[in-house]
């Protein structure tokens, strides 16, 4: 159905680029010129993400304190055309925009090697801000990237028990404070052993850390985080 959904809506309306505005391609609103030219991260610590010099299975801080996930894969940097599509998408609503997102870091997992978990968890909203917002990002983000990988599974696990000040606006040094503890199990299948946590931008990853350590509480063996863009 969708995709007898898509050939109608492409027929009607043919793919533009959403990046340089020209002619899009059937499979994804992004040309062929545009997308070689994304922010990717060519060296990163393989556990949280950050950009490197070159590639280490754990930067110095993870060293120091290790993160509950076990590791990251970031599609880009965030920076240039991948910030802006991602401000419009959550600030501006622009869910063509957020469609593309979804659909680049699809391709991108699939370059990478990123292995297939058994479900999808998207990082959670508190009920007031999605009001205001009207959607969860990393919810439309894991619904759109389900139908990337052929209906892998997702579900809204998490929950955020208590309002939180926007990671946005505060310092690294108090992240990790103003998060902790703000996120509960909602459900869980039984037998999830393998679990990717779904954001848009990751920061200091202390809301992924904290949404790792309820999943790993309640039985899950492994987290990764899959995340849009890595700041």
């Amino acid at each position: 159905m969708r995709r007898w959904a898509d050939g109608l809506r492409r027929s009607l309306f043919p793919p533009v680029c959403l990046v340089c505005g020209q002619d899009g391609r059937a499979e994804i609103d992004c040309c062929a010129g545009c997308e070689p030219e994304l922010p990717i991260l060519t060296a990163q610590c393989a556990r949280c993400g950050v950009e490197m010099d070159h590639s280490v299975d754990l930067c110095g801080r993870c060293a120091m304190a290790l993160p509950a996930f076990h590791c990251t894969w970031a599609g880009f940097a965030y920076e240039g055309v991948i910030e802006r599509l991602v401000r419009r998408f959550k600030f501006q609503g622009d869910l063509a925009g957020g469609r593309l997102l979804a659909d680049l870091l699809a391709r991108r997992l699939v370059e990478q090697g990123a292995p297939r978990p058994q479900l999808m968890v998207p990082v959670p909203l508190h009920v007031r801000r999605r009001l205001r917002r009207g959607f969860n990002q990393s919810a439309l983000i894991s619904r759109d990237m389900s139908h990337w990988f052929g209906g892998l599974p997702w579900l809204e696990a998490l929950r955020r028990s208590r309002s939180t000040a926007s990671q946005s606006e505060l310092p690294a040094d108090r992240r990790s404070r103003n998060v902790r503890g703000a996120f509960e199990l909602r459900w869980l299948p039984p037998a999830t052993r393998h679990v990717a946590l779904v954001d848009d931008v990751m920061t200091t990853g202390s809301t992924l850390h904290e949404c790792a350590r309820v999943l790993l509480q309640a039985g899950v063996e492994r987290v990764d985080v899959w995340v849009v863009a890595r700041a």
